[in-house]
């Protein structure tokens, strides 16, 4: 299969075929980065820019990481900025894109500007998170993960716990999921819910017991600063007695159930501390396949550029 696309914004646009196919090239990838020797020539020459106007330690890494390996020249812009407009962005992708870079890896927070910045610049454009709408690679690293412990996706119940609205790599988690065959619920408070998101496929359980009852794969979600929620959630404690992943709403789960979190939880609150020590979570795996994930995205991307 050959990857004709020149920019990865969403998993919404993207067929399961593609998606297969960047999980196959990934997993070809995870040889490289188990190497002494990382380095691999397929982008030798080629400048990545790394261009987070969010502060996000481990995301840029794992761009950058997957560059190096890939022998790419890396430069990184961490951008600080009162004012988030289409303008500054637009400027910015211009003067990037006429030095020559051949990629630009976005990190922004307006939604839809990942594909703005696409729409008007000849370099690849990946999006590393735009606003609240996607987080597609970090999503394909999920999936990348589900894949390696499941072995497919066919019939499997994910349940996704926590706060639904504010998660971006929720929403390509969704697309992605539905699309190769899984069945999908999401449970937290109901402010935490998007409205009518039942009309995407996804089922919507405010017990998180009915959630987990059964499911193949949990995924916790990452809550925000306390304070940021105002009245949409009393507290954190009122959070945990009722959506922390315990011991107790483990065991509503299939025996093999695997718990997925996507990096820096608050331990306690969101999940158990004797959970996160478990087995059963595949964080670990999980930064490991977000590497070979963006190795394979910018390897097929120069493909599809005709490099």
């Amino acid at each position: 299969m050959i990857f004709k696309r020149k920019d990865f914004i969403s998993l919404m646009d993207i067929s399961a075929e593609e998606i297969l196919h960047i999980l196959e090239t990934a997993e070809t990838m995870k040889h490289v980065i188990g190497k002494k020797n990382k380095k691999s020539p397929y982008l030798e020459g080629k400048s990545v820019i790394v261009l987070f106007y969010e502060r996000s330690v481990r995301a840029k890494l794992s761009y950058e990481l997957a560059a190096q390996y890939l022998s790419a020249n890396i430069v990184d812009i961490v951008v600080s900025e009162t004012n988030n407009r289409y303008e500054n962005l637009h400027e910015m992708g211009r003067t990037i894109d006429q030095m020559g870079a051949d990629f630009i890896i976005c990190r922004h927070s307006m939604s839809g500007s990942a594909k703005f910045i696409a729409e008007n610049v000849n370099a690849s454009v990946i999006n590393a998170g735009d606003g609240i709408n996607e987080n597609p690679s970090q999503a394909l690293l999920d999936l990348m993960t589900i894949k390696n412990a499941k072995g497919g996706f066919k019939g499997l119940k994910v349940a996704i716990i926590g706060d639904v609205e504010s998660s971006r790599v929720t929403r390509s988690n969704i697309w992605g999921l539905l699309k190769l065959g899984a069945d999908v619920c999401v449970s937290g408070p109901p402010t935490m819910i998007p409205p009518q998101i039942e009309k995407f496929g996804v089922k919507v359980f405010y017990n998180p017991k009915e959630a987990v009852k059964d499911a193949d794969v949990i995924m916790t979600l990452r809550l925000q600063d306390e304070k940021s929620y105002g009245s949409k959630l009393a507290s954190f404690n009122e959070y945990k007695n009722f959506f922390k992943l315990d011991e107790t709403l483990l065991s509503y789960a299939s025996k093999d159930a695997i718990v997925m979190h996507p990096g820096m939880p608050h331990k306690s609150i969101e999940i158990s501390t004797s959970i996160l020590d478990s087995t059963r979570v595949l964080m670990d795996d999980q930064i490991t396949n977000g590497v070979a994930v963006r190795m394979a995205l910018l390897y097929l991307l120069s493909l599809g550029m005709g490099v």
